[in-house]
Parts: C-alpha cells; sequence; structure tokens
C-alpha cells in the first residue's frame, strides 16, 4: 500500500511538472484591463504578450539574455511560478507631478533553469496602468553569470501601429563629439517599424498607438550595473528589441555592456489613454527609494534666473550675475545660475562673494561644470575636476564651504555601464556634501530623481539653447513642445529652460508670450531654469510677473484635459489650493479648447492669454457659472494659462 501511495505521489509530481513547463501563465492587473501571457515554446524560449481591454497591444515577444558564459534566451526549463501577490508602495518626490505616489500592482515571479543549471527569475508587475518586469538572479555572486553580451527582450507591436520617436544619435558625433545626449527631434506619428534615420535605434521613453490605445515604453532603477539601452529594430519590422550602447559610450578604461548583475532594470510599458500617460507614475514608482540613511533635506525645488540662455558667454562676469541675483530675488525665485567658465572670468575668490551677496537675498547659486574626460573636446571649464572619487570630494568640500547650493554638469558621454556608474558617482558624492544635481548633454535620469532626490533635473532634449542658435529651431519648438509632456517629460525631470517672453536676438520667435508663458507649468523640472532675462520681464505686465512670482516649486496632482502628441496639450496641475491649467497649440491651426471647470470646484478664476499682439499677455477674469464650460480659441502657436483658485 506505502509503495502504491509513492507511487501515485511521484506520478502526480510528474504531472505537474509537466503541467507547469508547458503551460501558459497570465497576470493581470488589479482591475483586469491588462492581461499579460507569458509563454515558453518547445525550444525553451520565453516570450510575451499583452492585452488591453481585449485588444493586442503587443504581440508574441521575446525575454531572455545571453552572458559570455551563460544562455539564458533558449533552452530553458521553468521551475517555479509564485502565487500572485498584491505590492503596494507610498513615496515622496522632491520633483515630479506629484509629491506623494501611490503605487499598487499585482506581483508574480516565473523561475527558469538553463542547460547548465543556473537559474534565472523573471520578476512581473501589473498595475491598472501598465506592465513591468525584470530580470534577477537568485543565489551567491560568484555563482552568477558576469558580462551579459546582449538582451534579447522585444516589444513586438501590432503592424498597423504609429510611432512617435525620438532617433538616438551616433556616438561622436555632433558639436565636440558630445553625442548622444538625446537631442533630436521626434518622428512623430511615423508607422511602426520605420528605420530610425541615424542608424543607433530610437530612445527612451519611446511612444505608440495600437487599436486606439496608447504604450510608453522606458526603463528605471539603474543601479550602476547594467548600461542604460535604447529600442532598436529591424527594417519594416514592428518588434523592437533592446539595444545595448556603443562601444564608445564609456568612461576611460571602462565597459560598455551590463557587468556583474542582480537584477536588471525595470522594462515598463505603460497602457492606456493619453490621460494615462500624462498621469501615470510608473517611471518613478518602479525606481528604488532613497536610502533612509542619507540626509536629503538640503534638495529643494525651485526656480532660477539665467543669463546664459540669451546672453551667452560674455555674461559670465561679475557684474552681469550679481544682477541677474537680483533679478532671482526680485522674482522671488530660489536660484541663480551661473555658467560655464565662471572659474576663470570670475573666479573662486569673486564667487565667494557673489554667494555671500546672493544669501543675504536668499538666493541659492548653482555653478556649471565639464563632466569631461578625453570623450569628447569640449573647450568650456572648469573641466577635468570630477572625474575621479578623490577629485570630487576635494572640489565639492570647497563648493560646500562655499555654501554653493548646486551643480550643473554637462557633456557626458552616453549610456555605457562605466558611464551609468560615473553619473551614479556623481549623485553619491554630491549627496554627501549636500549639493544638489542638473545633469546637461546627459542621459535621461530614468527615475533617478526618485533615489537621489538631489537630481534636481536633467536635460536629455532638444532645448531652448537650441532655438537661439538658429532659426530652424524656433520654428520647430510649437511641435517640439507639444510632443514632451507625452514622451520626454512624461516621468522624468526635464530641464528645457523654457519661457522667452519677450524677444530671442537675431531669431524671429514662431510663438506667443501666451504659448512661452504656459511652458512653465507644463513642463516639470526640479530645478527650472527660465530664459527671460531682466530686461524682457521688464515688458511684461505687472500680473505676468506677480505669476511667475507665485508660481510652485512642486505640485500635488495632475489630470490631462485634451491633447495630441506634437499637436497641443491642455493640462491641470494642483498646489495647495489652486489648479493650474495651460495649454499650448503646437500647429499652425486655429484650435479652441472646452474646460469643465466645475470639476475643479473653483471659487475665483483667472486667465492669462495671448490678445494684442505675440508679445502681449492679458489678464481676465473668468465668470465660474455651473454646467457652463469654458471655451478658448487659441491661435496657431498660442497658449493660455489660468489659475484656479478652490
Amino acid at each position: 500500500m506505502k509503495k502504491l501511495v509513492a507511487l501515485c505521489i511521484t506520478m502526480l509530481l510528474v504531472c505537474i511538472s509537466s503541467f507547469a513547463q508547458s503551460s501558459d501563465v497570465t497576470i493581470f492587473s488589479p482591475d483586469r484591463s491588462i492581461q499579460v501571457t507569458c509563454h515558453l515554446d518547445s525550444e525553451g524560449k520565453p516570450s510575451y504578450s499583452v492585452q488591453y481591454k481585449n485588444s493586442t497591444v503587443l504581440e508574441t515577444s521575446q525575454l531572455g539574455l545571453v552572458f559570455r558564459d551563460g544562455d539564458f534566451s533558449k533552452g530553458l526549463t521553468k521551475t517555479m511560478v509564485t502565487p500572485v501577490t498584491v505590492v503596494k508602495d507610498k513615496y515622496k518626490l522632491v520633483t515630479g507631478k506629484r509629491q506623494n505616489n501611490i503605487y499598487t500592482a499585482n506581483h508574480q515571479v516565473i523561475q527558469y533553469k538553463n542547460a547548465t543549471g543556473s537559474l534565472l527569475d523573471i520578476i512581473w508587475q501589473v498595475s491598472n496602468d501598465g506592465v513591468a518586469f525584470r530580470y534577477h538572479f537568485t543565489g551567491p555572486s560568484t555563482t552568477r553569470p558576469q558580462t551579459i553580451n546582449t538582451e534579447i527582450t522585444s516589444f513586438h507591436l501590432p503592424a498597423t501601429t504609429k510611432a512617435w520617436l525620438q532617433p538616438m544619435s551616433v556616438a561622436k558625433t555632433g558639436w565636440e563629439q558630445v553625442n548622444p545626449c538625446y537631442e533630436e527631434y521626434y518622428e512623430k506619428g511615423i508607422a511602426a517599424g520605420t528605420p530610425s534615420p541615424l542608424k543607433a535605434g530610437w530612445v527612451y521613453p519611446a511612444l505608440f498607438q495600437t487599436a486606439g490605445h496608447w504604450l510608453l515604453i522606458t526603463e528605471a532603477n539603474m543601479d550602476g550595473h547594467y548600461c542604460g539601452t535604447r529600442l532598436d529594430n529591424d527594417s519594416a519590422n514592428t518588434n523592437y528589441h533592446i539595444a545595448f550602447p556603443d562601444a564608445r559610450e564609456i568612461m576611460p578604461g571602462g565597459g560598455v555592456n551590463p557587468l556583474r548583475v542582480f537584477s536588471s532594470p525595470w522594462r515598463i510599458i505603460t497602457i492606456g489613454s493619453l490621460a494615462t500617460i500624462i498621469e501615470s507614475s510608473l517611471g518613478t514608482d518602479l525606481a528604488q527609494n532613497a536610502n533612509p540613511a542619507v540626509d536629503f533635506s538640503f534638495a529643494k525645488a525651485g526656480k532660477s534666473a539665467w543669463s546664459w540662455a540669451l546672453l551667452k558667454d560674455d555674461s559670465i562676469v561679475y557684474d552681469v550675475q550679481k544682477r541677474f541675483i537680483d533679478y532671482a530675488a526680485d522674482m522671488h525665485w530660489q536660484y541663480s545660475l551661473i555658467d560655464v567658465n565662471w572659474d576663470t572670468r570670475i573666479g573662486y575668490d569673486s564667487m565667494q562673494l557673489l554667494i555671500n551677496y546672493a544669501k543675504q537675498k536668499k538666493v541659492g547659486v548653482w555653478l556649471w561644470y565639464n563632466s569631461a574626460g578625453s570623450w569628447n573636446t569640449t573647450p568650456y571649464h572648469p573641466r577635468n575636476k570630477l572625474l575621479t572619487h578623490e577629485d570630487r570630494v576635494k572640489e565639492f568640500r570647497r563648493l560646500k564651504k562655499m555654501g554653493v547650493a548646486g551643480i550643473k554638469i554637462d557633456f557626458f558621454g552616453g549610456d555605457g555601464q562605466s558611464m551609468i556608474q560615473y553619473y551614479i558617482d556623481i549623485l553619491n558624492d554630491a549627496a554627501e556634501h549636500h549639493l544638489m544635481v542638473n545633469f546637461h548633454g546627459a542621459t535621461l535620469p530614468r527615475g533617478w530623481q526618485r533615489t537621489w532626490p538631489n537630481l534636481m533635473s536633467a536635460e536629455a532634449i532638444k532645448g531652448f539653447e537650441y532655438i537661439t542658435f538658429g532659426q530652424s529651431a524656433a520654428d520647430e519648438e510649437p511641435a517640439h513642445a507639444a510632443m514632451l509632456p507625452f514622451t520626454r517629460n512624461a516621468f522624468d525631470p526635464m530641464d528645457f529652460t523654457p519661457m522667452c517672453l519677450y524677444k530671442i536676438p537675431r531669431i524671429n520667435r514662431q510663438t506667443t508670450a501666451a504659448f512661452e508663458l504656459a511652458l512653465s507649468v507644463l513642463f516639470l523640472s526640479g530645478a527650472q531654469h527660465f530664459a527671460e532675462t531682466p530686461v524682457g520681464m521688464a515688458h511684461m505686465p505687472g500680473y505676468v510677473k506677480e505669476f511667475l512670482q507665485q508660481l510652485p516649486t512642486a505640485w500635488d496632482d495632475v489630470r490631462f484635459i485634451d491633447g495630441f502628441p506634437g499637436e497641443f496639450v491642455v493640462l491641470a496641475r494642483k498646489s495647495g489650493n489652486k489648479w493650474y491649467i495651460a495649454g499650448i497649440n503646437g500647429s499652425t491651426q486655429e484650435k479652441t479648447v472646452s474646460l469643465d471647470l466645475a470639476a475643479y470646484k473653483a471659487k475665483k478664476a483667472e486667465l492669462l492669454l495671448n490678445s494684442k499682439g505675440d508679445r502681449y499677455i492679458d489678464q481676465q477674469a473668468v465668470t465660474l457659472q455651473a454646467n457652463k464650460k469654458e471655451n478658448i480659441t487659441l491661435g496657431a502657436h498660442d497658449g493660455f494659462v489660468m489659475v484656479l483658485e478652490q
């Protein structure tokens, strides 16, 4: 009898093992609108597909990693599937679309074993606004594979998909070999599968529309062991796959590919409507929380004056910077940024005097640095002061003693693993010395602002400075600006350096002043460096100045109202008892937007808009009536801001 029971148990275990090996695993979002199906084929190749509201938004897409000393892309067997559990998280951000964030998702782990017996977990988390997954290795580090050659992960879009994508620039191209720095214009509404015009793939976040739904693909939780990745696709193929950086995107002597990986970054697919894209926080929900042992209380979001945007190198002198500190104080802005070559044009000793003066005015000072070693030939300085831990500690101690608030670091060299580690080393050393950080000529932050709250912003966009360089960039600004809330600025702070209300030297500005003012609300940056100068601001009515004096530095909530990528966008941001509704029209056609103001339960509303020419902003009181919508007509390249007080 005992032998018969043992035989039955053995047969049952064999059947369970066979079932586990052959059957698909299906994971749903909490509201069951998203369904992920994970499959392992007869060759042991793992894959997945995604449905949203019964529509296929990702067809069968590949999973897996190939190491120098181990293959986890084929010949796998499924060894374990954990029960579904619910993960919940609450966290705060210094800079972002919300200060307080809540994340809820269904969590499940599928474990695989490769031909040599090594184990790989694929961790899935499916929330109501999207799908996230990552690779994770169990066991001691001595038994884990070391260097990853290839990541097989792909995102196979249906054939009719449209895409809004920024091409990745080729390493060592551009002015003084500064590329890649995420500073290309977006290809808008192209057929999915269209090859990248620069032949180097596409950057994150990558926006797609399929079956009437929207997907935004990105990655988060970069800990320095992995490289920054990008998307690539074969010609006329809608199967986008993860690609590693160019071999030249490294610190001198460092590596490109992931090294000693314990967990990969999260692969994130936000899914839903355009409102989902605008209102989601998945890009930070999946980032690592800040180290509770580190004091980040010094990191405070704020608005900043900045002379270089319009006045360039010649403005980096003592008297001009003193005037801009006065300007920041008059505007009730928290900071003033002093840009390139300050170390020789002003000098450390005179800079100390400026910092002392700014402190009396309750203005913090940011200073510019060149990150660069040998990876580019940029002439600006100070340079070569941040390349090693010892260099950084020496310089950061000096800056902390001087009372510097933050550092803007420019001209990075790409996304290789060693370069990603360089970014993180800077953030750690800066935090140690209570310095905020703004990365320029840089990679996408990928949620770093949660892990390191002293990261206030990053450029990683073709920003305002290009408009000052040539008319073609000014001509492109309206449509470009209407792209960014849906893509680059969806999750991560963006130092576009917006808002020129008056004149740009030698450039015919294509936007109205009201369009430019709206960017102060639409674009998110922990350190918001405004391009407008004291002279330009003097041409604005007093109520515009008052608006910018009172403009919040952080937000409590966001609502999408209307828009379409590259054409127009209208959204609302909340701070305290006020809602700020901002909209821009990036097209050449007149556009009317309809606002349901009853939803904001406001007692008072004021509207700032263009009414007397493109350099003037008018102020109008808005009569609030129950069951009556407010219609606002925007001309070509026009905008508005409305302030609702509850």
